[in-house]
């Protein structure tokens, strides 16, 4: 949802007519993703909530108070929302591809492990689509100035 929200800002703020595309595809494609996910564990009978700890399912665990890989800060949405022209499009094709990075072990773990082959697929899918959009936004980034967050 994280992703989401941050796509909302550049596409309703943004001054760059590429990256306001870029976060509207985005955007749209994790609001449907999401929307899917969400279905599936209704159908299932689950909350999505859980007794284990944050990214057990992936072999290992978040401590208290750790970020999953690529989540932006409370600090840094903040940010996000109080700049406006190029150094927002900038600061949210750097903190996207932070974000799209974090998520691809995530969606590779699950296109190889999940018991569901529909799970499998959609988490191909999603791996595919995020690899090809953190390329885009790589070059829509040098075109702007602006170099990738560590």
């Amino acid at each position: 949802a994280q992703a989401a929200e941050m796509a909302q800002v550049v596409r309703d703020h943004g001054a760059d007519p590429e990256v306001r595309l870029m976060a509207f595809d985005i955007e749209t494609q994790q609001l449907n993703q999401i929307g899917q996910l969400r279905g599936w564990l209704q159908t299932w009978g689950l909350t999505g909530q859980s007794t284990e700890p944050a990214m057990s399912w992936m072999g290992h665990s978040l401590q208290p108070g750790e970020r999953m890989p690529g989540m932006a800060t409370s600090a840094e949405l903040a940010r996000l929302r109080t700049l406006s022209g190029r150094p927002l499009d900038v600061y949210f094709l750097q903190l996207m591809i932070r974000h799209h990075r974090g998520g691809l072990d995530m969606a590779h773990e699950g296109a190889e492990h999940a018991s569901l082959g529909y799970v499998r697929d959609l988490a191909s899918k999603m791996a595919g689509s995020q690899q090809a959009e953190v390329v885009t936004m790589e070059q829509l980034l040098r075109e702007r100035g602006g170099q990738p967050l560590p």
